[in-house]
């Protein structure tokens, strides 16, 4: 990828070249056919991620942050059984996306942020659990970066307790929990296809559900609340005096993908297995020449991965000792000049950002210790999805062990 303030290209990109041949026949036949909008190949790829990870339901989106949005608002939607009201209060982890949140707030929630654990990433399911009160009516838990927390708790809890629980799993495709696959766990599961994730269609998003009706709601809120689709017939009986090409049954948003999205993200998705492996094996090797090079005092802090969880890496993550925290800043653009590109972890404590006191989300002010240690010492750069070379490694570390030399 090329950084387009600098215009320089990164001999480490956080993703390399992410497309194969492959991947861009089967966009290109789409486009040469000239049906390019929603179609068979959208059908084809939901039908196939839906089988995958052994749930019933698949809806195919214009990205993974719309998907987050039409899970929220079809857990509101007054077709539902079990929904939110306004004011209702829903648990976000505080080390997260910004369209995590949003459409929390969109939707007319008040978001109540929990803390993480700065060794994982992600929230300790215990407390969060112990962070439930009769107002939380919703929970959104978010897989970070290729791993998660015990969900299947608080999945349980959920259910006990009437909790509407979304998974945002939109870094952590094909990731599994106790041999199950992290997005499964909950009332929805959203996934993203964006360029540096697990799979790429450039674009592009996934909505697991698990039960008709729900199906049957994303449906129509996907495409402007309209009939069209497997349903059509059903709602046609009901309103015999309208068009039945234009019934408009439900509110509704336009987050359909293309069909050249859908080709590309379904080519990927068939070696998913090979990539995931290839960053695991990318990882191994860039750690395991760290802690093998006579240059290694604990410069770094690596991220650690629960027992229960077999993880699918996006991306590699560190955490600066905190002997070195000052030199951050001075250390990442050293190492983005050398042409190892790099992130910070997600957005940090998202209570640091200036949305958040815009719309005044953390009135009391809390501090969120977890989140500010990974915003104040945390990085992240990329795990391709193609092997690396040894020399690559080797010019990666050494850009790592720059950080002795600021």
């Amino acid at each position: 990828m090329i950084n387009n303030k600098n215009h320089k290209k990164y001999f480490y990109p956080l993703l390399e070249n992410g497309f194969s041949k492959k991947d861009i026949l089967e966009g290109t036949k789409v486009l040469k056919s000239r049906f390019i909008t929603m179609g068979k190949h959208t059908y084809n790829f939901e039908k196939e991620f839906a089988k995958k990870f052994n749930t019933k339901y698949a809806l195919m989106v214009n990205s993974g942050s719309s998907a987050n949005l039409l899970a929220v608002f079809a857990s509101k939607n007054p077709l539902r059984k079990k929904i939110f009201k306004n004011n209702d209060e829903a648990l976000i982890p505080v080390l997260c996306w910004p369209t995590s949140l949003w459409p929390l707030v969109q939707a007319g929630l008040i978001p109540k942020f929990v803390d993480i654990n700065p060794n994982t990433l992600n929230v300790d399911a215990e407390y969060l659990i112990s962070k439930i009160t009769n107002k939380t009516k919703l929970i959104m838990i978010v897989n970070v970066l290729g791993s998660s927390t015990d969900v299947k708790k608080i999945a349980e809890v959920a259910r006990k307790k009437n909790i509407i629980l979304i998974e945002d799993n939109c870094e952590s495709l094909g990731a599994k929990l106790n041999n199950k696959y992290l997005g499964t766990f909950g009332d929805f599961g959203t996934f993203s296809f964006f360029y540096s994730h697990q799979i790429t269609s450039g674009e592009g998003g996934m909505i697991l559900c698990k039960n008709e009706k729900d199906y049957e709601i994303l449906l129509a809120l996907r495409s402007h609340g309209w009939s069209r689709g497997i349903f059509q017939n059903k709602i046609k009986k009901k309103y015999p005096n309208l068009d039945s090409r234009y019934i408009f049954y439900n509110s509704g948003f336009n987050l359909r993908p293309t069909d050249i999205q859908a080709a590309i993200g379904h080519s990927q998705f068939n070696r998913l297995k090979t990539i995931t492996e290839n960053r695991k094996f990318n990882k191994k090797m860039i750690l395991s020449k760290i802690n093998k090079d006579k240059r290694w005092n604990n410069q770094f802090k690596f991220i650690e991965i629960p027992k229960k969880i077999n993880p699918s890496y996006m991306v590699l993550q560190f955490l600066i000792n905190e002997k070195y925290k000052n030199k951050k800043k001075k250390f990442l653009n050293k190492i983005e000049n050398i042409g190892i590109e790099t992130r910070p972890i997600i957005s940090g404590s998202f209570v640091n950002q200036p949305a958040t006191k815009l719309y005044k989300l953390n009135k009391s002010n809390n501090k969120f210790l977890g989140a500010e240690k990974v915003e104040k010492l945390g990085f992240v750069i990329g795990l391709n999805s193609k092997k690396i070379t040894k020399k690559i490694i080797n010019k990666i570390v050494d850009g790592l062990f720059l950080i002795d030399k600021i």
